[in-house]
């Protein structure tokens, strides 16, 4: 087979200027599929910031406080190591997916393909009809008509975009910061809105422009691919053996010698990339199916078993070897398994109330008029739990007394609770420049801790 196709990109010519993609519109069983896929997505993309557990959000990704909420847990700096396991864990069980099944993502769950084939594409139909309408539209002069049916989709287009980023924005800083941003007056988050209708303007840029090339160039995924997908990946696939060769079916003629494909290029009109499935698995390709419907509602027409395109390994393909697991697919299982093992442990024993007690910086020893020493910590509490809670310092040992600043420690649910306390040992107890000290943590009358410092003394010189 020739394989030149695979030194190009199908969207780009010979001088390297653009190639408009005018994909037909898809219909289906798997189209109609995908179709119910995405508004699920859809819906749960929209509602989730504002779906609430045990009064938090179900995903919350808060940078500026470095606070994360995920299905009601909340997750703080202090937690950085579990995040780390799990980014690890996805991203191995990323490549065992793709292993397996190729960019079944892409076409199905991936936003940029959602927004771009389900949202978007979709307005453009309905405004500007099919690919043939779209391109003697865009071929035609501009009239009064073209003028209303280029701007009114281009004012949608932006519409959609700004929803988009205002949902964006609910999973940065929340809905209850968003819902006052959007109720107060303009004026008063004028730089908000402009960050807002520039982000705007980014996303409406990538659906109405930019498209398919964010799948082809810039995404990552898809630039792995090629190191990833194997002979026994499962990917949309061309059925070479029963394809070829082509032939054009003769009109009123359904017996003909040859392959079943009758070189009708439907596949090639309904692919939203732009290529030809029939070359072979290609870096553009996003598994979306569109392909297999157009080419099974052709064979039907002409009476061949469909599945000419199909969900397929190329081992399959060729010499009809059923799915199996190789060695690498077995590795990664387990080292996904063993991450997603580790991660749930960790993450099922940790701490519901974090605290850190650090002697203040730079503070020295002071004493008292009673003759006691005292040193100055800092404290600083992470409530993990949806209950507010009361916490209370006793010292175990040495002997001496504790005095806080500003009061008893009283922290609200899921929040970081900053403040400071003295520590004050009998002077003459006090022997050492460091003297260890040792602290029992309790949390409305329970023990939850122990935690050692060190109390800084006076460095006692001994008589010659």
């Amino acid at each position: 087979m020739d394989e030149n196709f695979r030194d190009k990109v199908s969207t780009v010519d010979k001088e390297g200027r653009r190639i408009w993609i005018y994909p037909k519109k898809p219909a289906g069983p798997l189209t109609t599929a995908r179709g119910i896929v995405s508004i699920v997505l859809l819906v749960f993309l929209m509602l989730a910031p504002f779906i609430r557990i045990n009064g938090q959000p179900l995903l919350l990704f808060d940078i500026l406080e470095r606070r994360f909420v995920i299905l009601g847990m909340v997750f703080w700096p202090q937690d950085f190591y579990l995040f780390v396991l799990a980014t690890l864990a996805f991203v191995v069980f990323i490549v065992l997916f793709t292993v397996v099944f190729g960019r079944l993502w892409c076409g199905w769950a991936c936003p940029q393909t959602i927004f771009m084939e389900m949202v978007f594409r979709r307005v453009e139909y309905w405004i500007e009809g099919d690919s043939r309408r779209q391109i003697e539209l865009n071929r035609s002069p501009w009239t009064s008509a073209k003028i209303f049916k280029k701007g009114l989709k281009h004012l949608i287009f932006y519409g959609i975009s700004f929803i988009i980023g205002n949902t964006f924005l609910a999973y940065l800083i929340g809905t209850d910061r968003l819902i006052g941003i959007i109720t107060d007056p303009p004026e008063k988050h004028i730089v908000g809105l402009v960050i807002m209708v520039m982000f705007s303007a980014v996303f409406y840029w990538v659906f109405a422009f930019f498209r398919e090339q964010v799948c082809s160039m810039v995404c990552p995924y898809g630039r792995l691919q090629g190191v990833l997908l194997d002979p026994n990946s499962i990917v949309v696939a061309y059925d070479f053996n029963r394809g070829e060769p082509r032939g054009k079916l003769q009109r009123g003629k359904m017996d003909r010698s040859g392959g079943d494909c009758i070189d009708c290029h439907q596949c090639v009109e309904v692919c939203p990339t732009g290529i030809d499935i029939r070359n072979g698995t290609q870096l553009e390709c996003i598994n979306c199916t569109a392909c297999i419907d157009a080419c099974n509602t052709v064979m039907k027409k002409v009476q061949r078993p469909s599945g000419l395109i199909r969900y397929a390994s190329y081992n399959g393909i060729r010499s009809g070897q059923s799915f199996r697991f190789t060695p690498r697919t077995i590795g990664y299982t387990a080292v996904f398994f063993m991450l997603f093992t580790l991660t749930m442990v960790l993450l099922l024993s940790r701490k519901p109330i974090d605290i850190t007690i650090l002697r203040t910086p730079g503070m020295m020893y002071q004493q008292t008029e009673d003759g006691y020493m005292s040193n100055l910590y800092n404290l600083k509490v992470i409530n993990k739990t949806y209950d507010d809670r009361t916490i209370d310092i006793r010292l175990k040992s040495p002997e001496g007394r504790i005095k806080l600043v500003g009061g008893k420690l009283h922290i609200s649910k899921n929040n970081i609770l900053q403040s400071a306390f003295f520590i004050e040992l009998p002077g003459e107890n006090v022997r050492l420049v460091r003297t260890p000290v040792f602290l029992d943590i309790y949390s409305d009358d329970q023990l939850i801790g122990e935690i050692t410092t060190s109390f800084i003394g006076p460095e006692l010189h001994k008589k010659p």
